[in-house]
């Protein structure tokens, strides 16, 4: 778990102003993976009462612009945000409940960066969803 004084770095480093809504919304990502933007909003006001939806979605912009955060948005779903940033991981997705979880990919070193034909362009990152059914939604009634 990250303390405040981690995050005061993050944001220094992203040459972003440290702020009480950007250190709650940091805090609030990397607690909470996967968190769709309400249940962001919910979090940093239980911190931050008087914190408006406007500020939150800014601070969000401002973390993602900055790749302190990712954004994902898997087909059907809301944006959702997680602080896993920096490598090419993938997810996978319930069916059933909406649940997200992170995948690596499954052999050597990026290998989902090899296109069979890249049309002459430089690939930096490549996005992969599974999807299937978590265990608890899979699971015998």
């Amino acid at each position: 778990m990250r303390s405040s004084a981690d995050f005061e770095l993050m944001l220094r480093g992203a040459e972003l102003r440290v702020t009480r809504p950007r250190l709650a919304v940091l805090a609030a990502v990397h607690d909470h993976p996967h968190a769709d933007t309400d249940s962001i909003i919910g979090a940093v006001r239980r911190e931050l009462p008087e914190v408006s939806h406007q500020a939150v979605y800014d601070v969000l912009r401002a973390l993602t612009t900055t790749g302190l955060v990712r954004r994902i948005q898997p087909s059907g779903s809301v944006a959702r945000y997680e602080a896993r940033v920096g490598d090419n991981h993938h997810h996978v997705v319930c069916r059933s409940c909406g649940s997200i979880a992170d995948v690596d990919c499954a052999v050597g070193h990026v290998p989902c960066l090899t296109a069979s034909n890249d049309q002459g362009f430089s690939i930096d990152e490549a996005e992969v969803v599974y999807w299937g059914m978590c265990p608890a939604c899979s699971a015998p009634s």
